[in-house]
Order: structure tokens, then sequence, then C-alpha cells
């Protein structure tokens, strides 16, 4: 059952922490197999979900131990009918495993959920393509449609809130953000950009997210930045006032640019010190940015140094 669906704690000034790099962290720490980087395929055997469920722990304890809020985003970024169809699932199957992921949410929050720590219920949700390239763009309808079937299963799941991760374009983001409005679940879109802070089609985050909001009637519950490192957006966050929509940053370890990450064979953790200097640094001149996580080559490390370093600086 929703709990926050209505009233998003995250919204209210208080510090959330999320988790990490997912599929970094279970490739290159864990050892685990995710073909197609799909998470969601672990749930496929009780060893493989029992790996997600210790995956999140330490996050959540951490944020427990700190008072701070907490935000479970669900093991689905893959788990689209494109990608499903790649791994051998039927449609239906991939219902049952979002689902599946949404389940181990609750399970999680009745675990970790206190009074000083709520725990928000994401239902992720990730492109139609590539994380780091938009590829071949849908019409904003042919997107609604192609997420319909994620964020209705979200829905009926109980989740809080759809949020979609590394989104590449201004057009698939309308449309989930139209997808999740069908059912009457809030959305986030976190935005990936490259190096000199712009979409990966060359868009400004200033204007992707103006339209976005222009075609949605101001639809997302706030915006996010994934997928990039703080050196590479840092400067477009100005004191204009289209900043303030955004609330949440789930950065990189690495410096990196997503090409270079893309020829990596070794994880670039980079420095977790560092990182959370970064993100203190950030919030001080942008108090509204209350989400807090990590993306590519981050663990729970980054995030309990995020968590120490913005709380400090609160």
């Amino acid at each position: 059952m929703s709990k926050y669906r209505s009233k998003l704690p995250q919204l209210n000034g208080k510090l959330f922490l999320t988790d990490g790099g997912i599929e970094t962290t279970l490739i290159f720490h864990e050892g685990l197999d995710l073909p197609y980087f799909a998470a969601f395929d672990l749930l496929k055997t009780p060893e493989g979900k029992a790996a997600l469920y210790n995956y999140f722990v330490p996050h959540a304890r951490i944020a427990r131990k700190a008072g701070l809020g907490f935000i479970l985003e669900s093991p689905t970024w893959r788990a689209s009918a494109d990608w499903g169809k790649k791994l051998g699932y039927s449609a239906t199957a991939m219902n049952e495993v979002n689902r599946a992921s949404i389940d181990l949410m609750h399970e999680l929050r009745a675990e970790f959920e206190t009074a000083e720590t709520p725990v928000v219920i994401s239902g992720c949700i990730g492109p139609r393509g590539d994380g780091y390239d938009p590829g071949a763009e849908m019409s904003r309808k042919e997107a609604q449609d192609f997420h319909a079937a994620q964020a209705g299963v979200f829905a009926s799941a109980g989740a809080d809130v759809v949020t979609s991760i590394t989104t590449t374009n201004a057009n698939e983001a309308v449309g989930m953000v139209r997808a999740a409005q069908d059912v009457s679940l809030p959305s986030v879109i976190s935005f990936t950009v490259e190096t000199d802070g712009r979409l990966p089609t060359g868009q400004t985050l200033k204007d992707a997210i103006a339209e976005v909001d222009r075609e949605t009637s101001h639809g997302p519950a706030y915006y996010m930045i994934n997928c990039a490192h703080p050196t590479h957006f840092d400067h477009v966050l100005t004191d204009e006032p289209w900043v303030e929509r955004i609330r949440g940053l789930r950065a990189n370890a690495s410096r990196c640019s997503h090409a270079e990450l893309d020829q990596a064979t070794e994880l670039d953790h980079g420095d977790p010190v560092e990182l959370g200097a970064q993100y203190a640094a950030l919030r001080r001149r942008h108090p509204q940015i209350t989400v807090l996580g990590g993306c590519c080559g981050t663990d729970h490390r980054h995030i309990e140094q995020i968590g120490a370093a913005c709380a400090k600086a609160a």
C-alpha cells in the first residue's frame, strides 16, 4: 500500500538519502552477472533476491543512523518491454517483475522505517534506449504509451512515486510524466548530462526542464541530475529561478565522460570524501536540493560521506 503518494516528505526540507550505483556495485563489488545492466533479473532466484535486499541494507542503515529520510529506488531501471525482450521476458513476466520489485521495497521499508527516518518507495523507470545516448527519439505519445505498463504496475503495487533515471531527452521525459499522471502517481525526472552540463541531445538543462513543465502543466514533483560528476554540472546551477525545480542529485564517482566510462575495464570509484564535500558545497548554494544519492561507481561509502557532509552543512 502506498504511504506517501499524496504528500511526499522529501518536499518538506528534510534531507533524504537514496542508494548509489546499484549496477556497478553488484557487478564490480559483488561479482554478479547483470546482462544489459538489468538488476531486476536477479529476482528470478532466491539468491538473487537476497543479493538485491542486502544491497539496500547498508544504505538504509546509514540513513537511519543519521536520522535522515531514505528513498528506496526499485531495481527496475531496465524492467521495460524492450529490455525485457532481450532477456526473454514476456509482457506478463515483466509486469510480475515490476510488482515483485515494489514488494521487495515494501519489505525493506517495514524493516528500516522509523519516525525520524521516513522511507519513500520509488518505482524506477529507465530510458527505452541507452542511458548515455538518446538514439532515435520517440514522440511524446510514443514515450507515454511505452512507459505506461511500468507506471501502471507501480501504482497498483503501492509505490509512492515514479522516478525516471538517466533520462536523456525531453520528449521521453514528457511521456514518462504523462504515463505517471494517467495512474495518479507523482513523478520525478532525473536527467543525464554530459561534461558540458547539457543533455545528450545538446539541449540545456534549463530548456529541458522548461519544456517538460510546459507540456505537463508542471507535472514532475521535482527534477534531479544523475550520471555525471558535480564538476560537469556545477556551472549550470546558477541563481536563476528554474534551478529551484532541481531537488536531487545522483552523481557519478568518476570525473570521466560517458564515452570514457563506456571504454573503462575497471571501476573508477573516485574519492568519497571529496564527493561528499562537493555535494555539501552545492547544497549551501541551493538548499532546496534535499535528495542525495549516487550513480555509476558510487556505493554506500559515498552515500555515508555525502550524508555526513550535507547534514553538517545544513
